[in-house]
C-alpha cells in the first residue's frame, strides 16, 4: 500500500480537515479567522465541548460577570466593538463573539457538544488523530484527523474550580456556591451572603449581589490591590466621536493598550508610588475613619499579583452605603449557620459563595501523544509562547497575565497562520521547534504570585531564559518580535515519511 492509499484509507475512518481548532471562545474564534484569512484554501473545524459559543464567557454566568480588562483590547482588531462601554459585561462579550463568528462564517465550522479526549500524532502520515465524545443522552465517539492542531482551550479547568477544604462545610445548612458553576435558579433575594475571597471574581460580583441580597460580607485572608476604572471612558468616547468608525476603534484600542502597558510599567518600577495612589483612592471613596490599612493594604507590591478592577468605585460605594462589610480574618471552621473565624468572631450566613479561584490545566485536559508516547506539557519548553518543544504541528494559545487576553491571542493566531502558509508554500507536512543539545536555564512561565499559579504551576510548559524559548508578558516586545519573526528559527521542517504531502 503506497502513502496516498494509506492516508485515504485512514481518512475514511474519520473526518479529515487541514486544521482542527479546539474551543470556540476568544482564542478559537480568533484563530479560525486568522488562519482562514491567510490560508483560505485550508479546511478547518472548530470543536467546542459546550452548546454555545463563548468559552469563558459562556461558562461564567454569575451576577456581575464582566471583563477585568478593557473591551477594546479584549475584542478583535478585525471586528470593532460598537457599544460605548470601555469595560463590558459577560453576556455582551458572548454576544459579540457569536455575532463575529456568524458574520465571518465561522459558526458553520463549529461542532458543538464535542469534548476532545485525546490527540495522537502519526509520523508516518503527518496527521493528528483526534478522539472526541459528543454529549447527549447517549454519548457517541467520533474521530477527526487533521494536519495541524490548535488549542484555544485557555489555561484552567472548566469542570473543577479550586475548592479549599474548609473544615465543617458539609455541616452548613444553606447553599454553598462556587461562581464558576453558578446555579441560574439560585434566589438570594433578601439573604445574608458571605463571599469568601477578594480577587477579580469577588470584587466584580459583589456590587451586583448587593442589589438583591439582604446583606453581603466579603471574607478575605489578606487584602488585594483594587484599582477603579470608568465603565465608559470619556477619552475613548472622544476618540470614537471625532474619528471615522474604524479609525476611531483603532485609536481607542491603541489608547487602551498604551494605558495598560503604562500602568503595569509604573507599578513595577515605582511600587511605593503605586501603593500610595491605590491607597489614596480607597481613602477618598470610603467613609471617614474606615480602617483602610486593615482591609485594603496588601503585603505585596502591585502586580506581584494581578490588580483587581472595579467600575466607577462601585465596590467602595457598597461599603459606604452599608450594603457590604469587609472582614479580614481566617476561617476556623464552618457550622450549620455560618462561619466561625480564628479571631473568635463569626459570620452568620444563608448562602456561602466560595470565590476561591481556578485550577490550572494544560491543553484543556486533552491527552496528547506522539506516535503513541504521551506528551507531558510540563516536561517541554515552550517556543515563541505557543508551541511545544519537539511536538509537531500543534499550538496552544495562552494570553497575558498583565494585559488583555486577546492581545497575545491575536499574535498567536497570526503566527500560526503565517507558519501554515510557509509550510504550504514549501510543501512541508510537519514543523516543530527543536532546542537541540544546548542547555537552557529554566524560569517560571508566569512571574506572578497568584494562588492558582502557586498551587499548580507544575502543569505549565517550561520557559527558557532567552528567545525564542522565553515566555514573557510584554506585549510591546512581542509585537516587535512578531514583525521581525523568522519562521525558520529553531524549527525543523519536513515531509511525511511515506512522502504523502497532500491530503487530496
Amino acid at each position: 500500500m503506497d502513502g496516498d492509499e494509506r492516508l485515504r484509507e485512514e481518512m475514511m475512518d474519520g473526518e479529515f480537515v487541514d486544521v482542527v481548532i479546539i474551543g470556540a471562545g476568544i482564542s478559537g474564534i480568533g484563530a479560525a479567522y486568522r488562519i482562514h484569512e491567510k490560508n483560505p484554501h485550508l479546511s478547518y473545524t472548530v470543536l467546542e465541548r459546550r452548546a454555545r459559543i463563548g468559552g469563558t464567557w459562556d461558562l461564567n454566568r454569575y451576577p456581575g460577570i464582566r471583563s477585568d480588562s478593557d473591551i477594546f483590547t479584549l475584542s478583535y482588531p478585525f471586528e470593532p466593538w460598537t457599544r460605548p462601554e470601555n469595560v463590558a459585561d459577560g453576556p455582551d462579550i458572548r454576544e459579540y463573539l457569536t455575532e463575529t463568528a456568524r458574520k465571518h462564517g465561522i459558526d458553520s465550522h463549529i461542532r458543538f457538544n464535542t469534548r476532545v479526549l485525546s490527540a495522537d500524532w502519526d509520523s508516518a502520515t503527518d496527521t493528528w488523530t483526534v478522539q472526541t465524545e459528543q454529549d447527549g443522552e447517549s454519548p457517541q465517539s467520533k474521530t477527526y484527523r487533521c494536519r495541524f492542531l490548535f488549542f484555544g482551550t485557555g489555561y484552567y479547568n472548566y469542570d473543577e474550580p479550586y475548592r479549599p477544604d474548609f473544615p465543617g462545610i458539609e455541616q452548613f445548612t444553606g447553599d454553598v456556591v462556587h461562581p464558576q458553576h453558578w446555579p441560574e435558579s439560585l434566589d438570594y433575594t433578601g439573604k445574608r451572603l458571605v463571599v469568601i475571597g477578594s480577587g477579580a471574581t469577588a470584587v466584580s460580583m459583589i456590587p451586583a449581589l448587593t442589589e438583591k441580597a439582604g446583606h453581603v460580607t466579603m471574607l478575605q485572608r489578606s487584602p488585594t490591590y483594587i484599582l477603579s476604572t470608568p465603565r465608559i471612558n470619556p477619552v475613548v468616547q472622544l476618540l470614537r466621536k471625532v474619528l471615522p468608525k474604524r479609525l476611531g476603534y483603532a485609536a481607542a484600542r491603541l489608547y487602551n493598550t498604551f494605558f495598560t502597558v503604562f500602568v503595569y510599567a509604573f507599578a513595577r518600577t515605582a511600587p511605593r508610588l503605586s501603593r500610595a495612589y491605590v491607597r489614596g483612592n480607597a481613602r477618598r471613596n470610603l467613609p471617614k475613619g474606615y480602617p483602610v490599612d486593615i482591609h485594603f493594604k496588601p503585603r505585596y507590591d502591585p502586580w506581584d499579583q494581578r490588580l483587581c478592577a472595579i467600575l466607577d468605585n462601585d465596590f467602595y460605594e457598597t461599603i459606604a452605603d452599608g450594603r457590604l462589610d469587609v472582614v479580614t480574618d481566617q476561617i476556623d471552621h464552618i457550622d450549620a449557620d455560618g462561619i466561625a473565624l480564628r479571631s473568635g468572631k463569626r459570620l452568620d450566613a444563608d448562602i456561602i459563595i466560595t470565590a476561591t479561584g481556578i485550577q490550572l490545566q494544560a491543553l484543556g485536559g486533552v491527552v496528547l501523544s506522539v506516535d503513541g508516547a504521551d506528551v507531558k506539557p510540563q516536561d517541554r519548553f515552550v517556543y515563541k509562547e505557543h508551541m511545544l518543544e519537539d511536538v509537531p504541528n500543534v499550538a496552544w494559545c495562552v494570553g497575558y497575565i498583565n494585559a488583555s487576553w486577546t492581545l497575545r491571542a491575536d499574535l498567536t493566531a497570526r503566527a500560526v497562520a503565517n507558519l501554515l502558509a510557509y509550510m504550504d508554500s514549501h510543501g512541508y507536512t510537519h514543523a516543530y521547534p527543536h532546542l537541540g543539545d544546548k542547555p537552557m536555564p529554566e524560569k517560571p512561565a508566569w512571574n506572578i504570585n497568584a494562588g492558582y499559579v502557586q498551587r499548580a504551576g507544575h502543569v505549565l510548559p517550561k520557559s527558557g531564559t532567552h528567545r525564542p524559548w522565553n515566555v514573557r508578558h510584554n506585549y510591546v516586545l512581542d509585537v516587535i518580535d512578531h514583525r521581525l519573526d523568522r519562521i525558520e528559527e529553531s524549527m525543523v521542517f519536513g515531509r511525511a515519511l511515506d512522502r504523502t504531502v497532500s491530503s487530496a
